[in-house]
C-alpha cells in the first residue's frame, strides 16, 4: 500500500468483516504489517528474558557461595598485607561485591512469586518517576508531558511500573545528556490486538505509554537484540535493565517496542486496560465463562 502522504510501499494486513447491524456494510481494517512483526519480535524478547531465569537460579547458588569464601580470604590477607598488597586485596573484595550485585539483579528474573496487582493510574506513576528523575540523574533535562486524562486504569503492580519507567527514563537521560528533552505520553489506541501463539485468544492492548527522547538514537545493529539480556551500549552497563523491563511488561500482559532514529527514540509500551468486572489478565490469558 502506498499513499501520497506516506511515500513508499508498506506491507499491510487487510481484515474484512460483515457488520451485523447493517447487512449491506462491511468493516475493512488495514493494519501495517510492521506492527505484527514487532509483536512477533516482542514474544521472542519475552522468551529471551525468561531464558535467563534458569541461569539466574544457578548463578545465585553456585557463584554466591564461593564468592563469599574468596572475599573472606581476601579480608584475612588484608590484615597482614603491606600497603601495595592491601590495594590488591581491596580490589578482590570490590570485584567480588560487584559480581554479587550482578547476581542479585539477575535473581529478579527467577522470582516467580505472585505479584500483588491493583488498578493503577499510570499518570500518578509517571509523575512520581519524573520527580525522582528530576531530583537526581535528570535534573538538567527538560520534561514534556502529553497525557490523555480520560485513560482507564491498568491492572498492575505499582512498584514494578515505577521500575520500568525509571529504567526507560534513566536510559534516555544518559543517552541525551544535559540540556536534552524527554517526552512522556499516554494515549488510548483501540484496534491493537495481540494473537497468542498456540491459541485463538486475541488480547486487546489499547493503553499506550511512551518515553521519547531527542538523543543520538540506538545503533541500528543493536535494535534486533535491544531487549536481550547482556546487550548494552554503556561501557559499565550490565545489559539487564531493558531485559527486566521486557519481562515486567510481558508479565503484565503487554508488549514493549522501540523505534529509533537520530533525535527521536521512542520506547512504546502497549498494555491491556483494567475493567471492574473482568480485570486484566497477565501474559495475555483470557478469563473464560460458561461450560468448559
Amino acid at each position: 500500500l502506498g499513499t501520497p502522504r506516506n511515500p513508499g510501499d508498506r506491507l499491510v494486513d487487510m481484515h474484512v468483516a460483515p457488520l451485523p447491524e447493517q447487512p449491506d456494510y462491511v468493516v475493512v481494517m488495514l493494519q501495517e504489517r510492521t506492527i505484527a512483526d514487532k509483536m512477533d519480535r516482542q514474544l521472542t524478547h519475552r522468551g529471551a528474558a525468561r531464558s535467563v531465569i534458569a541461569l539466574a537460579a544457578m548463578l545465585a547458588h553456585e557463584i554466591k557461595n564461593p564468592l563469599s569464601g574468596i572475599r573472606g580470604a581476601a579480608q584475612l590477607l588484608e590484615q597482614s598485607a603491606n600497603d601495595d598488597d592491601r590495594t590488591l586485596t581491596r580490589l578482590i573484595c570490590d570485584e567480588a561485591d560487584r559480581i554479587v550485585k550482578l547476581v542479585d539483579r539477575m535473581e529478579v528474573f527467577g522470582d516467580e512469586r505472585p505479584v500483588e496487582r491493583e488498578p493503577i493510574n499510570i499518570h500518578v506513576v509517571l509523575e512520581h518517576v519524573k520527580r525522582l528523575a528530576q531530583s537526581g540523574f535528570a535534573r538538567n533535562i527538560k520534561f514534556v508531558e502529553d497525557y490523555d486524562p480520560s485513560l482507564p486504569p491498568v491492572l498492575a503492580n505499582r512498584d514494578q511500573l515505577v521500575q520500568v519507567f525509571l529504567n526507560l527514563i534513566k536510559n534516555a537521560a544518559e543517552a541525551i545528556g544535559d540540556g536534552g528533552e524527554i517526552a512522556l505520553t499516554t494515549a488510548f489506541r483501540p484496534g491493537v490486538r495481540l494473537s497468542l501463539p498456540g491459541s485463538k485468544t486475541r488480547v486487546s492492548l489499547p493503553l499506550e505509554f511512551c518515553v521519547r527522547d531527542n538523543g543520538p538514537g540506538v545503533p541500528e545493529e543493536l535494535m534486533p537484540h535491544l531487549f536481550d539480556p547482556f546487550v548494552t551500549t554503556k561501557p559499565s552497563g550490565s545489559g539487564l535493565g531493558l531485559a527486566l523491563v521486557s519481562k515486567i511488561v510481558g508479565d503484565h500482559g503487554g508488549i514493549i517496542e522501540c523505534e529509533s532514529q537520530p533525535r527521536r527514540t521512542v520506547f512504546r509500551i502497549l498494555m491491556p486496560k483494567y475493567t471492574a468486572n473482568a480485570g486484566a489478565v497477565p501474559d495475555g490469558a483470557s478469563r473464560q465463562t460458561g461450560d468448559h
